[in-house]
């Protein structure tokens, strides 16, 4: 098929090559430049009814701006799919708009990474059933064998992969803590060896697990070169958000999202408090940190 891929960056770039690689005759347009088009309204000129235009480009604003020139730019019958990490209640609004002219609107959660171009990507499809009918031979070069199905109506596969994220930090966590009890430990532990022999029979053997053998393999088993800052994009915060408002429990990934806070704090001022109170109430010793070493903590001005 013939489609159109918008934002060509590590994730757009590679599943593009894909679609080429299978025989797929993709264009592209990157709002920083590159691609076979030098503008969005260039790039729609470059397809074909059914037109189909695929939006891998950062969730927020960016998606807002291309969704909106594309409901102008596109017909009844065209095909828009927002590949990014957008709010699922925001994919919700965009198909109702979209609906609105004739256009059908797809939220595809999509996870892989960059080993997507080589192993495939998962694709979570949410959307009217005419629209991924279209698409349906793009879904199926850009996923592994059984990689990828239409979970629901609109906003369903935003939701899905939403959820997923909030497992994956979640699986991250307990990794990180297992690994870092076993750092502190009495015995000198191989961390690389332990993560490499348990990829093979093990019940917590993953891929997850797969890529931190690689990360000790490459850095070494104290990992020094990397800062332990992490960040998050998002959807861990809206897993928990939807969490409160269906009443469920999330209590593992709510404690995964607040140890990445943790993470990006230089001076933990809660720390500070309970080391101060056990030193007002039982006489407890508290360590002075050094003027020079500190670093300035503005909330405890």
């Amino acid at each position: 098929m013939k489609l159109g891929m918008i934002g060509l960056g590590r994730m757009g770039g590679n599943m593009l090559k894909r679609l080429e690689q299978d025989g797929h005759q993709v264009d592209g347009w990157a709002p920083s430049g590159g691609g076979t088009a030098s503008s969005l309204e260039e790039l729609v000129g470059q397809l074909e009814s059914p037109r189909v235009l695929w939006l891998m480009v950062p969730a927020g604003d960016p998606t807002e701006q291309n969704f909106q020139k594309l409901l102008e730019l596109l017909d009844d019958g065209d095909v828009i799919v927002d590949g990014g990490n957008s709010n699922f209640r925001d994919s919700q609004r965009r198909h109702a708009a979209a609906g609105e002219r004739g256009i059908h609107f797809l939220d595809a959660g999509v996870s892989g990474g960059i080993w997507g171009l080589e192993v495939g990507y998962c694709l979570m499809v949410g959307g009217d059933a005419e629209g991924v009918e279209i698409v349906r031979p793009a879904f199926e070069t850009l996923a592994p064998a059984d990689g990828w199905a239409h979970v629901g109506a609109s906003g369903g596969g935003h939701f899905v992969k939403m959820v997923h994220n909030g497992i994956e930090y979640g699986l991250m966590e307990a990794y990180a803590e297992g690994f870092e009890l076993m750092h502190h430990s009495e015995f000198d532990l191989d961390l690389s060896d332990i993560a490499g022999i348990w990829r093979y029979g093990s019940v917590v053997r993953s891929w997850l697990l797969e890529l931190l053998y690689a990360a000790f393999e490459q850095e070494g088993d104290d990992l020094a070169r990397i800062k332990g800052y992490v960040e998050d994009s998002g959807e861990g915060r809206w897993t928990i958000n939807e969490a409160i408002n269906l009443n469920v429990p999330v209590p593992v990934i709510a404690a995964a999202l607040f140890a990445r806070f943790s993470s990006r704090q230089e001076i933990n001022f809660a720390a500070k408090v309970a080391a101060a109170l056990r030193n007002q109430f039982g006489g407890h010793a508290v360590q002075a940190v050094e003027e020079a070493k500190a670093s300035p903590d503005p909330r405890a001005t």
